[in-house]
């Protein structure tokens, strides 16, 4: 990629991460660090030299680093730096604008195991409040609990969403909290919907 070349954040945030396919590695490294062969096969359509060209660009950039486990697994695995880590909430506020046109997840859409998990995330846990939130979704089950994201549901949980993608859609993104079933303090997630829109009306 030419480099900008201009004394401008923006300019230089897109020498570092603004080729194809950066972005989308620094999401899958969001949920912890993988091999070579776990990120060319999540993701799919990149090939062999242009993801290996990607890693070394942001290893050079310090988005990324390269660790060799310790034996007996011997393999090597990249994961984020402290900077790249950092772009969480700008990986998140890109994921929530692109949400709105992207449009509800179709019927027939295939979820791998764990998606759940990485959407919230991806998209959502920038944004939520100190609150413990369970989420089961079509038989996946993730929770926010206080500023993190945790597999399963919370014992403790002070609400459970239960719905499909498409609820749970309608409730983060269009912002209507009729339209997944809420056990518990509707209140409670009332917050993280308005939280994810300040200033939008939060339908009943």
């Amino acid at each position: 990629m030419k480099p900008y070349n201009q004394y401008c954040p923006v300019a230089h945030a897109l020498d570092l991460v603004g080729e194809r396919w950066s972005l989308l590695l620094v999401r899958e490294l969001q949920h912890g660090p993988l091999r070579y062969s776990d990120l060319h096969e999540r993701l799919e359509g990149c090939s062999t030299n242009v993801l290996a060209t990607r890693l070394k660009d942001l290893e050079a950039g310090g988005v990324i680093a390269r660790r060799k486990l310790p034996p007996p697994a011997g393999s090597s695995v990249y994961e984020l730096t402290e900077e790249g880590a950092a772009l969480a909430p700008v990986l998140a506020s890109l994921a929530r604008w692109g949400l709105r046109s992207l449009g509800p997840p179709p019927e027939d859409l295939e979820t791998p195991s764990g998606w759940l998990e990485k959407a919230l995330r991806t998209t959502v846990v920038a944004y939520a409040p100190e609150a413990r939130i369970g989420f089961d979704v079509s038989g996946e089950h993730a929770s926010l609990d206080r500023g993190s994201v945790v597999p399963g549901l919370l014992e403790d949980a002070e609400a459970v969403v239960t719905g499909t993608p498409q609820d749970i859609y309608c409730l983060l993104v269009e912002g209507d909290i009729g339209a997944a079933e809420i056990e518990g303090d509707r209140a409670v997630v009332a917050e993280l919907v308005e939280a994810l829109a300040p200033g939008r009306p939060v339908a009943p």
